[in-house]
């Protein structure tokens, strides 16, 4: 079966198996920002846009996904031209192993995109399925609060 998917802003088509997930067909595709992990849904670290909205990519069929959008966390920025709560996630240390960062990073610019000024508690709640063994979640939360800032200033880098 081919579907069509938009990708980060760039439309592709992809030759995928009956009961194929998200994840398997974007990393197959080399979109290798996308990490899976727990294949259950639980981790966060697999974490995509599909139309503007957060989802663990292990758990939708990619041919749900056909005729839709899906962001990455690349196709939020990428080191040329990394945005600004990307630039906050390492300003603040929320990056260690970095495994867990792309999906981190895409919850919280969902989050970010409905809500501009979110308080703490929105933004653990908004990312209360992005595990992260290394750096804990304080520093991801100052990461988002300062990024939400800069935002909020207009600074769009």
């Amino acid at each position: 079966m081919t579907i069509s998917i938009n990708v980060n802003t760039v439309e592709r088509s992809f030759d995928i198996q009956l009961g194929e997930v998200l994840l398997d067909v974007l990393r197959r595709e080399g979109y290798l920002e996308v990490k899976g992990s727990c294949h259950s849904g639980d981790c966060g670290a697999c974490t995509v846009l599909l139309d503007g909205r957060p989802v663990a990519s292990c758990l939708i069929l990619a041919a749900k996904a056909d005729g839709h959008a899906v962001t990455t966390v690349r196709g939020i920025g990428d080191q040329a031209h990394p945005h600004v709560l990307q630039e906050a996630f390492v300003k603040n240390g929320a990056v260690q192993c970095g495994y867990c960062v792309p999906g981190a990073i895409t919850s919280a610019k969902a989050l970010l995109d409905e809500n501009p000024d979110p308080t703490e508690e929105e933004i653990r709640l908004a990312m209360d399925s992005n595990y992260c063994r290394c750096t804990g979640y304080e520093q991801q939360v100052e990461a988002v609060l300062d990024a939400a800032a800069q935002l909020r200033k207009g600074e769009t880098r």
